[in-house]
């Protein structure tokens, strides 16, 4: 199912005297980027997500954070007395240095210490990291399978406005069709008025030079090639809309391909209604732009 790299989920658990909650959102990236926020004590567990989420997505910039609390009896914290006395040694050599350069630093607290990581030992320290691991990470699927059903149903919703959107290149190409079409005659007749003007200014003029010249520039004019361009890049994204997989890429990428052909068109147009129909062209591509930048 097609994919948005757009979601978000969230999910509470509770084992081994813990609580915790997950934060889990993605927003679009050209390529996968997870980055996860869990406590440094439990080992393997931001490994074990990142090996989780990578095997569900493709694209996204992915963030998850954890937080854990201790949820027992006993749930004061203590004072861990050697890193306290660290950061204390620390901050009289960055007071002194400060001293010596000419700097006023403000006077820190009490609280202010016991927020400086690792002065205070939180009780969940104490829990076997393995067996938290093991538990945080089975609580875990259930978000993840959460988040990934976000970003599917966005994604379906997606398909739906891309959907339309191509329709509607489809339908604004067709009528360029009929309009190029239509125009043809009255190319044909300025060309002759124009090799007619020419002849008779001037003498010994080579006329068929001069109808090669009028040939080139008919050929510039012509934008079927431009229009069979649109009609092909239309059924390649219908193509991808409906194929399994990341596609947002390749879609990314065709976007490009129908902006370049809706440029010539206006270029090439020399008529108000075909670069009328140009400029919407151009509108829709650009809105379609847009949408595909979510997609996975």
């Amino acid at each position: 199912m097609r994919q948005s790299m757009t979601g978000f989920a969230s999910g509470q658990g509770e084992a081994m005297g813990l609580t915790w909650s997950w934060d889990l959102r993605s927003v679009n990236a050209r390529g996968l980027d997870i980055r996860v926020r869990v406590p440094d004590w439990i080992d393997g567990l931001e490994q074990a997500l990142r090996g989780l989420i990578s095997k569900r997505l493709a694209r996204g910039s992915v963030t998850v954070s954890l937080r854990l609390h201790s949820n027992g009896a006993d749930t004061a914290q203590e004072l861990n007395e050697a890193q306290l006395d660290r950061v204390l040694t620390a901050m009289l050599r960055i007071e002194a240095e400060a001293m010596t350069r000419g700097l006023s630093l403000t006077a820190s607290s009490a609280a202010d210490l016991i927020t400086v990581r690792g002065v205070m030992d939180a009780p969940q320290q104490q829990s076997d990291p393995a067996e938290v691991r093991a538990a945080l990470v089975t609580d875990f699927g259930p978000v993840l399978d959460s988040f990934t059903a976000s970003r599917q149903a966005e994604g379906a919703a997606l398909v739906d406005v891309l959907a339309g959107q191509v329709d509607h290149i489809a339908d604004l190409t067709r009528q360029a069709d009929v309009v190029a079409e239509a125009r043809k005659d009255e190319q044909a007749e300025k060309m002759r008025a124009a090799m007619a003007r020419v002849a008779e200014a001037t003498d010994g003029v080579d006329e068929q030079r001069v109808a090669q010249e009028l040939a080139l520039i008919a050929v510039k004019a012509d934008v079927t090639e431009e229009l069979d361009r649109l009609r092909t890049h239309v059924e390649a994204a219908r193509t991808l809309l409906t194929t399994d997989g990341a596609v947002g890429r390749k879609l990314d990428f065709l976007m490009q391909e129908f902006n370049r052909e809706a440029n010539t068109l206006c270029s090439k147009a020399q008529s108000a209604p075909l670069t009328a129909l140009g400029l919407e062209l151009k509108t829709v591509i650009e809105q379609m732009r847009e949408q595909v930048q979510n997609v996975e």
